[in-house]
């Protein structure tokens, strides 16, 4: 079966969620005069990185809403900072407020990896483009709109109103039936090798893992399609089946 389509991750795939974070998070941490209270800027990204995962994992299973999770984290990471472990409570307005403050910063930089338009340039001429992303729809159409790319995908799947998330073969597949495509006739692109690779896999589409750090210990078992850049992308897919011309 061709390739007619490829999807792809956002954060860590098109945009640079990791490093944009950890520039602005420190950034933030300072002017919030917060950034001294651990003994250094290694420390304080790795707690800010823990609430992350933590307060992000209930929200991907349904246990709060987007909001509730930014939220979580905030009143999470403050506890952290204070003396004896408990911050001074936060409302919903100012956890919010604090957490828009973050994201101030965070909207300074371009976070479009460098090899992204490129890629598109390469491939848009054969291929149909969709996203599949473990995040809420409205605040992934705000980045990709201010990366100036939102346009030149179909469909934007996320987890958050699909109430399926990553590596859930229901989340493939729902991007697939977004295209009107079965699986088999799609490659999905993305930088974890379990929940993006080999689940896309495990769902019947085309799965690459996109190991941008070059680090091949990042999981136990690897995806059997790694490329380490977008530039090898055009040459992988024509490895798998002919495009659509």
């Amino acid at each position: 079966m061709p390739i007619s389509a490829v999807v792809w991750d956002i954060d860590d795939t098109l945009f640079d969620y990791t490093g944009t974070d950890r520039s602005a998070a420190l950034l933030h941490f300072e002017a919030e005069g917060l950034l001294g209270r651990f003994a250094s800027s290694d420390d304080a990204l790795a707690e800010w990185r823990a609430q992350m995962e933590a307060h992000y994992a209930r929200y991907l299973v349904g246990e709060t809403d987007f909001p509730g999770q930014r939220r979580a984290r905030v009143r999470g990471f403050l506890d952290a900072c204070a003396p004896g472990g408990a911050a001074a409570p936060l409302d919903d307005a100012a956890a919010d407020a604090w957490f828009d403050r973050y994201l101030e910063l965070r909207r300074d930089g371009d976070g479009l990896f460098p090899d992204v338009l490129p890629a598109l340039a390469a491939l848009t001429p054969h291929y149909r483009h969709g996203l599949l992303s473990n995040s809420d729809a409205d605040h992934q159409d705000r980045t990709l709109r201010g990366l100036g790319i939102r346009d030149r995908f179909e469909v934007l799947v996320c987890s958050g109103q699909l109430g399926h998330a990553k590596p859930a073969p229901e989340a493939f597949l729902a991007v697939c039936a977004a295209m009107d495509l079965p699986p088999g006739a799609v490659a999905y692109v993305g930088d974890r090798p379990d929940i993006d690779a080999a689940a896309a896999d495990a769902a019947g589409l085309h799965g690459i893992w996109l190991d941008r750090t070059g680090d091949r210990t990042a999981a136990a078992s690897e995806s059997p399609r790694r490329i380490t850049g977008l530039a090898a992308l055009p040459a992988l897919l024509a490895t798998l089946a002919a495009p659509t011309s």
